[in-house]
């Protein structure tokens, strides 16, 4: 099998945090399947990228650079990756489960002649016959799927937060300049304008205070961002999150939502307040290095995988808390 190839993406000229995870990953099925790791930058000017990618220690990075892929030109990308995967032929690719990879993932499994499973939350390999079993949600998340399938390049989109970040390595990757053939009749949509929206990352807070159905009004989420201030004076960045229902009743945006559904997190503390623990809410906060719950019901789920718990009314409970925060 050839190496298990990652798409690199970024943010503000580096590195996005996602592409860290795949590196992590990747890495993991690398091993269990004795192959190794390469990714891909993609752009006009991808000397810089390519070169923060390096640092990983992986196999090597493809450089696919090319006027036609400035910025994000879904065709030519799709183009430029198709050319790729049939020069370097990798048995597996990792992509993001982002906007990019989104557009990107479909469309090259359809040229490649194989499958693509996106949003994936786990990947493991397959001890029999070595191939990637992929476990992704369905039906809005009421159920879990394990999906294994057939062709190369095995074609995946792996939510974020699923892995730990790479760490840089003590050796450098060998970076290949490739220029794939790229022509203007490749590109029938064009981007007339590119709009910043502001998103909530739950997954680079440090503290997440996470609100659920027991919450009994919409404002009364503003004592969470009262208390969520309190504690950013000493604990770092701190988020507010929510359980499914909330973002169902329109009281937050889905942003905001951790679970299977919504985000996978890793932060040092979770504080749920009024989340019951469903199955579905757990599997997209377990990693937390603390999780604190607070709730009126002693028997609730999240008692059970709470490493504190404090039984009472959120009411009472976090003006008491953030008074002693300010003391």
């Amino acid at each position: 099998m050839g190496d298990i190839l990652i798409l690199v993406e970024s943010k503000g000229g580096g590195l996005e945090k996602m592409t860290l995870e795949l590196i992590r990953g990747a890495e993991g099925l690398a091993k269990e399947l004795s192959t190794g790791v390469s990714a891909v930058v993609v752009g006009a000017d991808t000397a810089p990228l390519a070169e923060s990618a390096a640092a990983y220690g992986l196999n090597k990075v493809y450089r696919l650079e090319h006027t036609l892929l400035q910025g994000f030109q879904p065709d030519a990308w799709v183009g430029a990756l198709e050319w790729l995967c049939k020069e370097v032929s990798p048995g597996i690719f990792l992509i993001s489960h982002s906007f990019v990879g989104r557009e990107v993932a479909p469309r090259l499994a359809y040229r490649l002649n194989t499958e693509a499973t996106t949003d994936c939350i786990g990947l493991r390999i397959d001890p029999a016959d070595k191939g990637l079993i992929r476990t992704k949600p369905i039906y809005g998340g009421n159920a879990v799927a394990i999906v294994k399938t057939e062709g190369i390049p095995q074609i995946v989109t792996v939510r974020k937060g699923i892995f730990e970040p790479a760490e840089p390595a003590a050796t450098r990757s060998e970076v290949v300049s490739m220029a794939p053939p790229l022509d203007e009749s490749l590109l029938r949509v064009k981007s007339l304008k590119t709009v910043e929206q502001e998103v909530v990352e739950l997954d680079k807070a440090n503290v997440v205070i996470a609100g659920g159905r027991g919450i009994a009004e919409k404002e009364d989420f503003e004592v969470l961002t009262d208390f969520a201030k309190a504690l950013s004076k000493t604990h770092g960045r701190v988020l507010i999150g929510c359980s499914r229902p909330v973002v169902d009743k329109g009281w937050m945006s889905s942003d905001h939502q951790v679970g299977l559904t919504g985000s996978m997190i890793s932060p040092d503390a979770y504080v749920a307040i009024g989340i019951s623990g469903a199955v579905q809410h757990l599997v997209g906060m377990i990693r937390s290095k603390k999780i604190i719950a607070i709730n009126t019901d002693l028997g609730c789920n999240m008692f059970k995988v709470a490493d504190y718990g404090v039984v009472g009314d959120y009411k009472e409970i976090l003006p008491a808390l953030i008074k002693k925060l300010e003391e």
